[in-house]
């Protein structure tokens, strides 16, 4: 067995780019999805593929890594903007008409410009006041990304396990696992007061540091060494799980996780997850 796999990914298709790409690398090509996604594996230094893919244009996602034990025991998945499209934030605050006030403050946090607890707590001031019903109005907005439950159920129905974990809240994480299959989920709680949000958060707040340690604490509870695990995120937050998981990736993520995140899916749904893992599409779950 090849001791390096370079996987690639295109919803525009691949064309004649994989063959081309084995042919450089001295490798050879499996098929994961035709025309879409692809494997390339080989024995040349991993580092060789980096300037042969700089050529290759847009629209394309690539990942090198080795080629044993690739399929993943945990799964730990980041909610907004990575498993939903939706800040769920930004949609209560839509609901109010403060929105433009919310997002500027999710956008700056999520860069890492921003403290995330310190941020979350001014954002929820905001709220005070308003009826707890906010909070199910939002969740009427959720857009669940495509591919993410595809994701879930074809790990979870090898023997995978599958946690979300969100610097959101837990009335909007319950629905998403319930919908998507996650087996839990990990949030922040806001505080409320006979049917009326206060403006607080119960602390301790759920933060980037946070989500680092329900990663390594269900890893323990599971009997997954680190090696085994995946996580995926997009913020500023996300990147301590990011870098602590076996195959952290970036999805569609802020410049400033770009920057540090080896692992990265730019373009492709969160079935590239899969492709990543050696799935073939005729393995996805339906």
């Amino acid at each position: 067995m090849r001791r390096h796999v370079l996987t690639l990914i295109a919803a525009g298709g691949l064309g004649n780019v994989a063959p081309h790409l084995a042919r450089r690398l001295g490798g050879d090509v499996a098929w994961l999805a035709p025309d879409h996604a692809a494997d390339i594996f080989f024995d040349a230094d991993p580092a060789t593929p980096a300037p042969l893919l700089a050529g290759l244009g847009g629209g394309i996602d690539a990942i090198v890594q080795p080629a044993a034990d690739r399929r993943k025991a945990l799964l730990v998945a980041d909610m907004e903007a990575t498993t939903i499209e939706n800040e769920m934030l930004d949609e209560m605050a839509d609901l109010i008409g403060v929105k433009d006030r919310v997002a500027a403050i999710t956008r700056r946090a999520m860069n890492g410009e921003l403290d995330f607890a310190a941020s979350l707590r001014a954002r929820v001031a905001l709220f005070a006041g308003q009826p707890e019903t906010l909070l199910a109005a939002a969740a009427k907005r959720i857009r669940f990304t495509p591919g993410a439950a595809t994701l879930v159920r074809t790990m979870r129905r090898d023997g995978a396990r599958a946690v979300l974990v969100s610097g959101g809240f837990g009335a909007i994480s319950k629905e998403v696992r319930e919908a998507l299959g996650f087996e839990r989920d990990y949030a922040n709680a806001l505080l409320v007061d006979g049917g009326t949000i206060t403006g607080a958060v119960r602390e301790p707040i759920l933060d980037a540091a946070g989500k680092a340690a329900v990663l390594r604490r269900c890893a323990d509870e599971f009997g997954v060494s680190m090696a085994r695990t995946m996580t995926v995120g997009d913020g500023a937050n996300d990147l301590p799980m990011l870098e602590a998981a076996g195959m952290g990736i970036a999805y569609h993520a802020k410049p400033q996780v770009e920057a540090r995140i080896a692992y990265r899916v730019n373009h492709a749904d969160l079935t590239a997850l899969l492709f990543c893992q050696g799935y073939r599409i005729s393995e996805f779950a339906a």
